[in-house]
This record gives C-alpha cells, sequence and structure tokens, in this order.
C-alpha cells in the first residue's frame, strides 16, 4: 500500500485528489496538512467525503510527517513546493507538485511569469515534466514530477500528433480555449461569483498567460524547433471542463490525419481519439481522466482544426496526477481511474 501525504488540500484540486485516492486500491492517504484548517475532519469540510477519510484530520506541514510518506502531492498555490521539496527528497520521499513551481525549465523564465524569484533552482533539472503521453518513461523514475496545467494538457495532446509528424508550420499556431470557473480555484472572487460568471462568457489574459511559456515549451520539444503561438483563454459559464479549439496549417494536404492521430494515440489509455467528424463536449470527460479529440480540415484545405476536450480538475490536475504515481510505483496507469465519466 502506497502511503500517501496532501499538502495543501482545501483547494479544488485538493478534494478531487482525496476524491480519486479513496477509490485507489493500492493508495492510503496518511497525511493532509492545512494552517487554516488544521485539526478540521476532511470529512466535515468535504461531505462528499464523509464515509471514506472520516478519521483523516488537517495538519499543520511538518516535514518529518510528510517524510515518512512514500509520496507527497503538492495541491498548493505556486511557491509553496519551492520549500518543501527539496527536504521532502532527501528524505526519500517522493514528489507529485501539482502547481506549476517545476514545469517551466528555465528559472528565470519561471520569475517573470510568476512575479517572484524561483525558490528551488536546483531541483529544476531532476523535475520531470508529468504528460505521460510524452514523458512516460522518464515519469518511471522520477523523484519530483510537475504535473502539467489544464490549459497546456489539452493544447499539448491535441497539437502533438501533427508537430511531431512535421506537419504542421509552427510559426502559425493558435489555441482557443475555454475553461470553467472552477479553474480559477476554490478561493473568494468577485469574477468566480455566479452572478458574474453565470449566463456569460469572456476572453482573458489576451496578452499573456501563464500557461503560454509551459505550452511552448512542450509544443518546441515535440517540433524540435522554436514555435510561434497565439492562446487566447476564455471563461466559460460551466463549473468543470476545458475545450480547447486548435488551428494548425498543414504542409501535405494528403496525409490521412485521423490515420495520424489514431496511430499516435493507439496505446494511450486516456486519450480517445474519436471517429472523424466528431465534436468533443466538455460533459463527455465530466469527472473522468480522458482526452477527447477529433482531427477537422474545414473544406480540405490546408488549415486543421483539432478539438479536446478534458475535466480541467481530472486529466487537467488531480487525475493526472494519480496517473503519474501509478507509472512511479509501476502500477497499471489506468488503476483507480479507469471510471466513466458523469452524465448529465
Amino acid at each position: 500500500m502506497i502511503k500517501v501525504g496532501i499538502v495543501g488540500g482545501t483547494g479544488y484540486t485538493g478534494v478531487e485528489l482525496l476524491r480519486l485516492l479513496a477509490q485507489h486500491p493500492q493508495a492510503q492517504v496518511a497525511v493532509i496538512t492545512s494552517r487554516s484548517e488544521a485539526g478540521l475532519s476532511v470529512a466535515d469540510l468535504y461531505p462528499n467525503l464523509r464515509g471514506h477519510y472520516d478519521e483523516l484530520r488537517f495538519s499543520v506541514p511538518d516535514v518529518a510527517t510528510l517524510g515518512a510518506c512514500d509520496v507527497v502531492f503538492f495541491a498548493t498555490p505556486h511557491g509553496v513546493a519551492h520549500a518543501l521539496a527539496g527536504e521532502l527528497l532527501a528524505a526519500g520521499t517522493r514528489v507529485i507538485d501539482l502547481s506549476a513551481d517545476f514545469r517551466l525549465r528555465d528559472a528565470e523564465e519561471w520569475s517573470r511569469w510568476y512575479g517572484q524569484p524561483h525558490g528551488a533552482v536546483e531541483l529544476l533539472d531532476e523535475a520531470v515534466y508529468g504528460l505521460p503521453e510524452v514523458n512516460r518513461q522518464a515519469i518511471r523514475s522520477a523523484r519530483l514530477i510537475a504535473v502539467p496545467g489544464c490549459y497546456p494538457t489539452a493544447t499539448q495532446l491535441g497539437l502533438i500528433p501533427l508537430l511531431e509528424a512535421g506537419l504542421a508550420d509552427t510559426q502559425t499556431l493558435i489555441a482557443n480555449c475555454a475553461s470553467g470557473v472552477s479553474g480559477a480555484g476554490r478561493g473568494a472572487s468577485v469574477g468566480s461569483l455566479l452572478c458574474e460568471a453565470g449566463e456569460s462568457m469572456k476572453a482573458y489574459a489576451v496578452k499573456g498567460h501563464r500557461h503560454l511559456p509551459e505550452i511552448r515549451q512542450g509544443l518546441r520539444q515535440a517540433a524540435g524547433a522554436e514555435v510561434g503561438l497565439t492562446f487566447v483563454p476564455h471563461l466559460a459559464p460551466m463549473i468543470r471542463g476545458i475545450h480547447a479549439t486548435l488551428y494548425a496549417r498543414v504542409s501535405d494536404r494528403s496525409v490521412d490525419l485521423q490515420q495520424l492521430f489514431e496511430q499516435r494515440y493507439a496505446n494511450e489509455p486516456f486519450v480517445d481519439v474519436m471517429p472523424a467528424g466528431s465534436h468533443p463536449e466538455t460533459r463527455s470527460v465530466r469527472g473522468a481522466n480522458v482526452c477527447r479529440i477529433a482531427v477537422h480540415r474545414p473544406q480540405e484545405g490546408d488549415l486543421v482544426v483539432v478539438l479536446a476536450a478534458i475535466d480541467n480538475l481530472v486529466k487537467g490536475a488531480s487525475g493526472q496526477a494519480v496517473q503519474n504515481m501509478n507509472i512511479l510505483f509501476g502500477l497499471d496507469e489506468r488503476l483507480g481511474l479507469n471510471h466513466a465519466a458523469l452524465l448529465p
């Protein structure tokens, strides 16, 4: 049984992590921390978890206690994992970080986008980017895993087949993406209020979003060259979900794009390449650790449109984190995750 610790379990990714791990046959949550909720029962804060974590209480983070775990998940704001990750690694504990702290390889670039110095530069070289469809082999032997963001997961999975095949014009890529309100976190915010976000949709951070350098980094690896990407995120009036509409110009119209995508993801348990002509919906992935993809070429021209849908809290965060844990400990990566999405 894998002994699990969770740092910062009071946000949406934290409760989703608890929900998924409650069903995992080879993992047990032994420690969960929160300075603000220390002493409170997990089941009292999250009534959906009654009967699963009735004896588990939030505690103040303690390196000795967390270091006794086999793996510690960080479901925290950026900057928190910097302070504790090194000590936990020294204690022999594996670290899976759901924040952005170790996603970017360049510490100066991270500082520019996150407005503070990087607090653990010495760990960047060994941090493994936890996108299993790309880095599965490196994940198996990792000590420190950086779980990808939600927008980056959907965007990369949608564009990688075209870039790896050398088909896409790398300088004219466009990602037009929409996220549910849970992507903004559980903290109180006027923009997340029902009267503000309901019955409305808007673009934001058009000048530059923090996920942009992460997406570019992954696409650059797939293409083997620098990429030009226009990324426009939108806030949609829904609780969960990411819908990415991706545009790329291709150099060879004769390539069977449906076959290309099906072959690329043929052995990927959590990527569903849908039949030609499909339009994946966010409701079809709600609560599930799956990315549904459809590829189109309107009017048979050189512009390819890829549609990708994920649940931002599952494949875009906590589910992908558990998938990484499964790979890390040599388990079937579907363990605890192979359940159907919720409808309606």
